[in-house]
């Protein structure tokens, strides 16, 4: 037996795919960070004593000083990178208040769901964007605007 194996350290992180008028906000990695000019959905690290979904919140508020109502989640990816294993959960969300503002990101940019296959994508965020590339996204207005989504 090799005891030298070890397990990959398991980070727990959470994605938003931020839906608007039939787009997804997409992010690129800011140069100096790992995996820098890759892109990725907003979010980062679940902290102790966080659901997914309230660490998606303080993640965007932070990040981009928006606030986004969390939908449903799209899919939970595994991912080991040499840093060790990124377990990403990505929701489906919506803008509450605010417009998202860059403070870590290269570049923000608001994507047809069909093209964001063409973007150069962090490995982890590879699940999300094709189940995501697949859907197509309306707007319904009510009193609050809200997502439905079908599969083509």
């Amino acid at each position: 037996m090799d005891s030298d194996v070890q397990t990959p350290k398991l980070i727990r992180v959470v994605g938003a795919a931020i839906v608007r008028d039939g787009t997804v906000l997409c992010g690129q990695r800011g140069h100096g960070k790992s995996l820098a000019g890759y892109w990725e959905f907003p979010g980062g690290k679940i902290e102790a004593g966080e659901t997914p979904r309230q660490a998606l919140q303080r993640e965007i508020e932070e990040e981009l000083l928006c606030e986004v109502n969390v939908d449903s989640p799209v899919c939970t990816s595994r991912y080991t990178y040499d840093f060790g294993m990124v377990e990403l959960t990505t929701f489906l969300c919506h803008l509450v208040s605010g417009e998202p503002t860059l403070t870590e990101h290269e570049q923000i940019a608001w994507v047809e769901p069909s093209q964001m296959p063409t973007l150069n994508w962090a490995p982890v965020d590879h699940e999300a964007v094709e189940r995501i590339s697949h859907m197509v996204l309306h707007i319904r207005k009510k009193s609050v605007s809200r997502t439905i989504l079908q599969m083509i």
